[in-house]
């Protein structure tokens, strides 16, 4: 089960390789500026989470109306994230939880996932200016999609 609607949601600093370089993405940057909508998703250069990105991607915009900042999670290199979105066109902020701390603070870690290892499941949490949790979902499988109305429909209160 995912950190409860309400909770004061786990800070975190992770890396991002953009083309600059390696950056840091701490979320309280966003308190008091933006909400934010953290993704989770299991790993890059997969089908499902490359869809998943691409049209969240596509549909910017609409957080950006909406005031808020997107930023995707997963447990792969900040390296292997940027080929992903250079090879896909994914335009959100890509972070990387290698040491899958966040992924355990915010209590959606997948465990062996095709007997892999344990990865980020997926999910979708929005974070308000408060750094307080407004909207919280763990999907039932990783071929699951959020309900993104329904996150949208969050931001929007």
């Amino acid at each position: 089960m995912p950190i409860s609607i309400g909770s004061k949601a786990p800070d975190f600093t992770l890396k991002s390789k953009t083309a600059e370089g390696l950056k840091e993405v701490t979320l309280s940057a966003n308190f008091g500026k933006k909400q934010t909508v953290l993704l989770f998703f299991p790993l890059a250069f997969t089908g499902v989470c490359t869809q998943e990105m691409c049209d969240q991607t596509s549909g910017l915009g609409d957080y950006e109306q909406l005031g808020a900042n997107v930023i995707g999670i997963s447990v792969d290199s900040p390296f292997a994230q940027e080929a992903w979105a250079k090879a896909n066109k994914i335009g959100l902020t890509l972070v990387s939880d290698l040491n899958k701390t966040t992924t355990k603070a915010y209590d959606v870690l997948f465990p062996m996932l095709a007997g892999v290892g344990d990865t980020s499941a997926r999910a979708a949490f929005v974070i308000g200016k408060d750094g307080v949790v407004k909207y919280a979902e763990q999907t039932a499988t990783p071929k699951d999609l959020p309900n993104f109305a329904a996150v949208k429909a969050a931001l929007a209160k």
